[in-house]
């Protein structure tokens, strides 16, 4: 029924075509017919007229004239010529036969003749009227006057307007059965070829593809698709949310309890020993340590890290090993010792002052040199062996995090092929052109496609990797699918939001109104002052500078707010050994201290800079007791500054001012979107924040909230290590299906031999 309707839809505007042609085209051709044939009478007539006229001149000079009446009753036995008759030059009527009109006098035949259609109906029918001199050379000539019967005309019209009625029937016909099958191919092929999108659609599984007609919005499919998707994952995620019962029940269900490793450079607990002697246990101010560590403290696995704590060797065991977090034993963490010169090339040269700056539009330039590359790939395969001892089986779960490890997934690859290696790189990835200043660039790509899953924070850093591979590898790239083929492994690119951990009630023990008295009172800030704060490591990515410039332009433009505003400015030490990072810090205090002389006075500055490591619950307090969270990032993979905050209002007042640079943008919609590097525009957002409706700020609060609390941490691993799942599920089938055919092959190759030994 639903074809029927398909091939009406082509078959009735073709019928109406038809008949309006055929209605258009009969009219035309009956006027057309009657031209030609009068066309060849009037040829006709000139000929019998020639033929006649010196006959007729010889019989009268003669004085035959009973010749000339012979001559015309002959000629009219022609069964096209009705009647002859012969005028004068005078119009008066000489002879004529017997079937010409006695009505039809000579004057008449000749106005007759001279129209464009010389018809004249006698009592037989239509005849054709023909007169013609017979000495044209002679201008008082007599004339032969000729009546051509019209009626096989008509019949000869009748047969062409049936020949051309049955060639537009028959015309028609052909048409609409071609229609017919073109229609009833078109529309198997557009619904396999939409079956093949649709099946196509999955993680890891090639693509079908599709038939050239659809080629031109096959991709729009495919990205609407993947769009569903992420809408029916978000419904799902509203209806029960991630937890990490959650993710230990994915675990358990999809990857069978399978062992999970992770693999960073940052570890996310180091024992530090004080002057006194005393030694500490801290967290290191990392994003990727935020994100990570609930994680595997859901799945209970292990997490393999460079051990750079001043105590981090006395608290390990025999391998290196401990259990952390401390008093909880979640999970083991295994440290990896690196020597001085190592850490130096591998961290503070390849890493941070190549890798970093590329893949970061900062305007820094990147420094790449032969020593810190072999570094590098030292410090990669030391790594790649700890995780080959750490595995418990053939085919772990590899967590790989961040840029310092780009090497290392084709490294495991080699010695562990069943593994299932993900790959998460928590920076954003540069365009082709950026990235080709690189070396070793085509090293570094083939190492990441060692990736069984490769993860980007948005699908603009994928598109950007995928153009980069394009660009330096031979691989077959799949851009529908986001997948890539390389030396006969597949590895899907996706983007994968990193998130934190929705903090649990019982963690905000105090108010808001506590933390704030507590905050004020620490910093000797006076009542009613609008606090704005930042928490960054000291990095050049972070858009510090651009967020101090910002606030000395604000109380430059708005001088009211000078003595009632004050920025506090957390910044954690980090890569100190670097004289790029040196001198930054240098600068931002320099900053800093002109704006306080300029703007500040006795018992008020308003800029003050913490730079020195602060715990997770010293940041908690700073977030609820401030007013504004500054995040002015120059280029940010996703920043989870922005989403800490966020966590820590639960009173729903707070206003985030956001870099439009920074991933997490794309999500928090809710907040004030700035151009850091646009000094007026930040310096204005400032004023807003501060000057922001209670009302606003709750709208504005309850929506982030809601966003960060649906996509928190759990849901970014659950979404990979699910992805894990099916292509893990998918590969063991696929060994199982080869195994029983190498089984039923041998059967078969085996049996002649059986034979033979029989016989």
């Amino acid at each position: 029924m639903k074809t029927l309707r398909l091939q009406l839809r082509f078959l009735i505007p073709l019928v109406l075509t038809l008949v309006l042609a055929a209605l258009i085209a009969l009219p035309l051709m009956d006027r057309l017919t009657l031209r030609w044939f009068a066309r060849d009478l009037n040829n006709r007539d000139a000929l019998v007229a020639n033929t006649l006229a010196d006959a007729i001149t010889e019989a009268e000079t003669d004085g035959k004239a009973w010749r000339v009446q012979s001559m015309f009753e002959r000629a009219v036995q022609d069964e096209r010529l009705v009647a002859i008759a012969l005028c004068s030059s005078d119009d008066r009527l000489l002879r004529r036969t017997d079937g010409y009109p006695r009505t039809l006098g000579c004057a008449r035949a000749r106005e007759i003749s001279s129209h464009p259609d010389p018809r004249l109906q006698v009592e037989g029918g239509a005849v054709h009227v023909g007169v013609h001199a017979l000495d044209a050379q002679v201008a008082d000539s007599d004339s032969l006057v000729l009546l051509h019967d019209l009626s096989f005309i008509d019949h000869r019209s009748a047969d062409t307007r049936r020949y051309l009625v049955g060639f537009i029937v028959l015309l028609g016909l052909a048409m609409a059965l071609i229609t017919v099958v073109v229609a009833q191919i078109s529309w198997r092929g557009w619904v396999s070829g939409m079956q093949g999108i649709l099946r196509g659609e999955g993680l890891i599984r090639p693509l079908l593809n599709p038939p050239p007609e659809l080629q031109p919005f096959a991709s729009e499919v495919r990205a609407r698709l993947r769009d569903l998707e992420d809408e029916y994952r978000r419904s799902l995620d509203l209806m029960s949310g991630w937890t990490p019962e959650r993710l230990r029940s994915l675990l358990q269900t999809q990857l069978r309890g399978d062992q999970v490793i992770v693999v960073s450079n940052r570890e996310p607990y180091l024992h530090e020993r004080l002057n006194d002697g005393r030694v500490i246990v801290r967290r290191p101010a990392s994003g990727l340590v935020t994100a990570v560590e609930p994680v595997m403290r859901a799945c209970s696995g292990t997490w393999i890290a460079h051990g750079s704590g001043s105590a981090d060797r006395d608290f390990v065991d025999d391998r290196d090993c401990i259990s952390v977090p401390p008093g909880a034993h979640d999970y083991t963490l295994r440290r990896v010792w690196l020597t001085p010169q190592e850490e130096e090339g591998y961290y503070n040269g390849f890493a941070n002052e190549g890798l970093w700056p590329l893949c970061h539009v900062a305007h820094v330039r990147p420094v790449f040199r032969e020593s810190d590359w072999q570094f590098y790939k030292e410090v990669n395969r030391r790594f790649a062996d700890a995780v080959v001892a750490e595995a418990r089986s053939e085919d772990p779960v590899v967590l790989v995090q961040d840029y310092h490890f780009a090497l290392l997934p084709e490294m495991i690859r080699e010695r562990l092929p069943r593994a299932t290696i993900l790959t998460f790189w928590h920076i954003p990835w540069p365009n082709p052109e950026s990235f080709g200043i690189c070396p070793w660039r085509r090293e570094i790509l083939q190492g990441m496609l060692g990736s069984t899953i490769l993860g980007f924070h948005t699908r603009y850093h994928c598109k950007n990797f995928i153009e980069t591979v394009d660009r330096y590898l031979e691989a077959r790239i799949e851009h529908e699918h986001s997948t890539i083929s390389f030396r006969d492994k597949e590895t899907l690119v996706e983007s994968y939001p990193i998130s934190i951990a929705w903090p649990e009630d019982n963690v905000r023990a105090l108010s808001v109104e506590e933390c704030r008295r507590r905050v004020f009172e620490r910093l000797e800030l006076a009542p009613g002052t609008c606090l704005a704060l930042g928490v960054d490591r000291f990095d050049y990515t972070k858009g510090i500078l651009e967020r101090l410039h910002a606030v000395e332009r604000m109380l430059e433009k708005r001088p009211e707010w000078v003595g009632r505003f004050v920025f506090v400015q957390v910044a954690a030490p980090t890569r100190s050994a670097l004289e790029e990072y040196r001198a930054f810090q240098q600068r931002i205090h320099s900053v800093a201290d002109r704006i306080n002389q300029h703007y500040g006075g006795p018992g008020y500055q308003p800029v003050r800079l913490l730079a020195e490591h602060h715990e997770h619950d010293a940041i908690t307090e700073l977030f609820r007791a401030s007013h504004i969270c500054v995040v002015t990032s120059l280029h940010d993979g996703m920043n989870l500054v922005s989403k800490e905050f966020v966590a820590a209002r639960d009173d729903e007042q707070g206003v985030l001012v956001l870099s439009r640079f920074a991933g997490a943008a794309r999500e928090l919609s809710e907040a004030l979107i700035v151009n850091p590097y646009h000094v007026e525009e930040t310096a204005d957002a400032l004023h807003r924040a501060a000057t922001m409706p209670p009302a606003e700020q709750r709208e504005r609060m309850a929506s982030l909230r809601m966003t960060v609390r649906e996509n928190n941490v759990f849901r970014w691993a659950g979404r990979m290590l699910a992805d894990a799942g099916r292509f893990r599920l998918r590969e063991r089938i696929a060994a199982r299906v080869q195994r029983h055919t190498d089984e039923h092959d041998q059967k078969h190759q085996s049996q002649p031999d059986e034979t033979t030994l029989h016989a």
